[in-house]
């Protein structure tokens, strides 16, 4: 939360600007090979890696430094089968009955449908939930601020650091997620954000042929 007073800036370490050209260029060179995975290998993961994974998205900036995120780590092979189980009795209702035509003709490319392995076979699932207050020692509700934009970067750099350790993974929302709370044992009051799966590509993955926007087609400079 908010500490007082301010103190002296002494983590940052200014480079020259070649060494930056080269340092960003390094990154977007990694980060451009990160692929969503939707087949897993059943190969562990140390506990360690996705710690400090963690710890890395705690760093991230938020409305008021609220930091108004709850990330749980499920490894737990019952877990993850109610998951899946809950998850795809959701989707099969979306599928079914509730998914636009124009939205299901955006997902035939990527071969999705109500059926999710991924969710028993990764080792690891990461379940964020968003907190849009929390209480004090009375019990009464102390506001946060700029919640899904704050949980949105904290889970963009959770992506990058686990990316950035070798590992897997896939964003996954299912199209009811409250089940969530249900099973993991948040308050009622969090809202599921996404499930991150994670874990190792299984030998034989594939992924859809896909291209990225072009810079000019994503960026103005004025």
């Amino acid at each position: 939360m908010t500490d007082s007073p301010s103190v002296p800036l002494t983590g940052y370490l200014q480079t020259e600007p070649e060494e930056m050209q080269q340092r960003a260029a390094a990154f977007y060179a990694d980060l451009r090979r990160r692929r969503s995975v939707r087949a897993f290998s059943s190969r562990p993961v140390p506990q360690a890696v996705i710690e400090n994974c963690l710890r890395t998205a705690g760093t991230a900036p938020s409305g008021a430094n609220m930091q108004p995120w709850h990330f749980v780590a499920v490894s737990d092979p019952a877990i993850k089968r109610q998951i899946r189980e809950r998850a795809e009795q959701a989707e099969r209702a979306f599928y079914e009955k509730h998914a636009p035509a124009q939205w299901l003709d955006a997902l035939a490319p990527l071969g999705t449908d109500a059926c999710k392995p991924f969710l028993e076979d990764a080792p690891c699932l990461i379940a964020i939930f968003a907190q849009p207050y929390h209480l004090d020692e009375h019990g009464g509700r102390i506001p946060h601020y700029y919640v899904m934009r704050s949980v949105g970067i904290a889970t963009g750099i959770l992506i990058a650091a686990l990316h950035q350790s070798g590992l897997a993974m896939l964003t996954y929302t299912p199209s009811s997620m409250r089940f969530l709370n249900e099973l993991l044992g948040r308050p009622a009051h969090e809202r599921p954000f996404l499930i991150l799966v994670v874990g190792y590509p299984a030998p034989d993955a594939t992924v859809p042929q896909v291209t990225r926007k072009r810079l000019e087609e994503i960026a103005t400079f004025a």
